[in-house]
């Protein structure tokens, strides 16, 4: 039995490239014929001409939050959905709220791989415990490991002790769930004297793993592994036994853009994770998801060959409310592209006296005489706010994808 899901794990990176660029197009003209949002934002695309990460980078970001304003003015989906609502298998609802959409096909979130590499396999029994109530995540999971031949107990959240009386008697080999709750049922058997000894992997998501949990996980004899996945695009990038970052699925193309941009980042920056799925119901095409992440360099030595990310490193929304005024990254975005000499900017935050205060930190390289005024001329013009300038020497700010850092102190 192998140890990859299929082929697409080992193939040749310029084998996979090549496979997306080709089919880029022809899923940007399928957006377009289908879906009434991108027929829109589309209209002046010549799909056939996005054969190239340069050519996409040149077609707007959709983010997240701008789902609930879409999903509001044109119900239920914000025309964003290809396939009509009678052909799909079931409608979600996130926190906004945003409805998802989930299609009819066996595994539709692409899901099973991520399983598959902590070691799920045929008849195995599953604990699944993600909620199956308004949000996907308990499908999500049930789908893909029915895909791999397993058998499910929809354990869904809460009502721990008969979780724990479940494990026991059932006694499946493998849990998904959020590390969280994994840690309280552990600790629950041990209120119980329950044999919940079983259980010998998890795939863990919808929330951070600690290295105090994943120690006791494997203290237990289970090895854990995360996954990350959205309600809107299903697996984004999973763990696999080399325990270095996490391989992106097979079936989305990635980029790193600079938060409050469209801009992608060079390898290993920290930047907002934007997909491109190749989804024919969902057709989500650089979707801004809101995380942050960056790209690991080289190859996995698990053998798969696809590229590897970070994992979950915080939000790329950082607005911030100054002086009773929102500063947005797009803000900080728009003051830098004024300036060609400016490379990274960082606004900080701070309250000196209580007293809300900005300062734009720019790397530059043999700045212009006047430039420092120059910026700071600018970030009122955008902003509507005055902001002091700093200066710095290219590559001193932080590589953590942080646009705008609120350091304020209100506890001191």
């Amino acid at each position: 039995m192998s140890k990859f899901y299929d082929a697409l794990e080992t193939r040749d990176p310029a084998e996979r490239e090549a496979s997306l660029m080709t089919r880029l197009p022809q899923q940007i003209a399928h957006a377009r014929s289908r879906s009434p949002y991108f027929a829109e934002a589309f209209a002046a695309v010549d799909a056939a001409s996005i054969t190239s990460r340069a050519a996409l980078a040149q077609l707007p970001v959709l983010r997240k939050h701008a789902l609930i304003e879409l999903q509001k003015r044109h119900k239920p989906f914000g025309g964003l959905t290809a396939t009509p609502i009678k052909g799909l298998g079931r409608v979600f609802s996130s926190p906004g709220p945003i409805y998802e959409p989930e299609g009819r096909a066996a595994d539709w979130w692409r899901f099973a791989r991520s399983l598959y590499a902590a070691g799920f396999r045929a008849g195995e029994l599953v604990h699944n415990t993600f909620s199956y109530h308004f949000t996907p995540a308990g499908f999500m999971a049930e789908g893909a490991a029915q895909k791999i031949g397993c058998c499910v107990f929809p354990a869904g959240v809460g009502q721990t002790e008969m979780q724990v009386a479940a494990i026991a008697d059932l006694q499946p080999v493998a849990y998904v769930g959020t590390p969280s709750f994994l840690k309280i049922i552990i600790e629950k058997a041990g209120e119980l004297k329950a044999d919940i000894s079983s259980l010998k992997k998890a795939v863990v998501s919808g929330e951070a793993l600690f290295p105090a949990q994943k120690a006791l996980f494997a203290e237990r004899g289970i090895a854990c592994f995360q996954a990350y996945a959205t309600a809107d695009l299903g697996l984004l990038a999973y763990e696999t036994e080399a325990h270095e970052g996490l391989l992106l699925e097979e079936e989305l193309l990635l980029e790193i853009v600079r938060p409050g941009t469209g801009d992608p980042v060079t390898e290993g920056e920290v930047g907002e994770v934007v997909i491109t799925t190749f989804n024919s119901d969902y057709p989500l095409i650089r979707f801004g998801t809101g995380d942050l992440s960056a790209v690991l360099p080289g190859i996995s030595p698990c053998g798969r060959s696809n590229i590897r990310i970070k994992g979950w490193l915080g939000r790329a929304d950082q607005t911030t409310k100054v002086k009773g005024m929102f500063v947005h990254p797009e803000q900080v975005a728009g003051i830098v592209k004024r300036h060609a000499e400016v490379g990274n900017a960082r606004l900080v935050v701070r309250n000196p006296d209580t007293n809300d205060a900005m300062t734009l930190y720019c790397e530059v390289s043999g700045a212009s005489p006047g430039l420092a005024a120059a910026i700071a001329t600018s970030i009122r013009d955008i902003t509507k706010l005055r902001g002091e300038v700093e200066l710095v020497s290219p590559g001193s700010l932080p590589n953590d994808g942080k646009v705008i850092e609120d350091a304020r102190k209100y506890h001191e």
